[in-house]
């Protein structure tokens, strides 16, 4: 699933989360990491000969980890520091957030990454009719800023399962209202990543805007949709 590199950088990744998160923190990643090379599998060859299957037979190097996790990285420590903060009569919070709105932060930044990997990987696999986002346009799958039904309904599926395992498995989300709020939150942010795939990634003048780039502003967008909603819905 790793690349040698990739592999020494997860382990860092992981160790950042168990210390923070425990356990529980560090398995909703690993179940992330799991389910997007699963999912990454489903029709490889297909995808292959198509040419729009990832590199490297779909094992994930460096930036992929922190391109997919630096979001909920930051949010687990700013959790853990709330968490922290409340024996010392601050109230549990960080910024003015408390520490179940940080894990909520967490939980849908990487329910916003599985859902945009299920999306793209069921698309390009078995999409039948995929446009663009903007224009509505009709083009082959694989097209950056391309959505297909298949892709669509496959990225909810993808948000959902993630934040069910944090709910129901784990207890990470302390209630089933944060399990919708997530997935909402993962795929409000998984549309927005096809409009800017559509729009601004591959630009020549924003070469800076790259696939790693576009993972972690869209785990950033998830999260802090879903951590706004915690707040203004939730009352968290």
């Amino acid at each position: 699933m790793l690349t040698p590199s990739g592999f020494v950088h997860s382990l860092a990744l992981g160790t950042m989360l168990w210390t923070t998160l425990g356990y529980r923190g560090w398995s909703v990643c690993v179940l992330y990491l799991f389910l997007g090379q699963l999912v990454t599998k489903v029709g490889f060859d297909t995808k292959e000969k198509l040419g729009i299957a990832e590199g490297r037979g779909g094992r994930r190097g460096p930036e992929n980890v922190w391109g997919s996790a630096f979001t909920g990285t930051m949010c687990a420590a700013a959790a853990a520091h709330a968490l922290a903060s409340a024996g010392s009569g601050s109230g549990g919070v960080f910024l003015g957030v408390s520490a179940n709105v940080w894990i909520l932060g967490y939980v849908a930044s990487l329910a916003t990454k599985l859902a945009d990997t299920f999306a793209s990987e069921i698309g390009k696999a078995y999409g039948k009719t995929t446009f663009l986002i903007t224009t509505f346009q009709l083009v082959p799958r694989g097209t950056e800023g391309a959505i297909s039904l298949e892709g669509t309904c496959a990225s909810i599926v993808g948000g959902l399962v993630l934040s069910l395992y944090a709910y129901g498995v784990v207890g990470l989300i302390p209630s089933v209202q944060g399990v919708g709020i997530a997935t909402v939150a993962a795929f409000m942010a998984t549309m927005v990543e096809s409009y800017i795939g559509a729009t601004l990634q591959g630009k020549k003048e924003i070469s800076w805007m790259t696939n790693e780039v576009v993972n972690f502003i869209n785990t950033a967008i998830g999260a802090c949709i879903a951590m706004v909603l915690g707040v203004l819905v939730l009352g968290m």
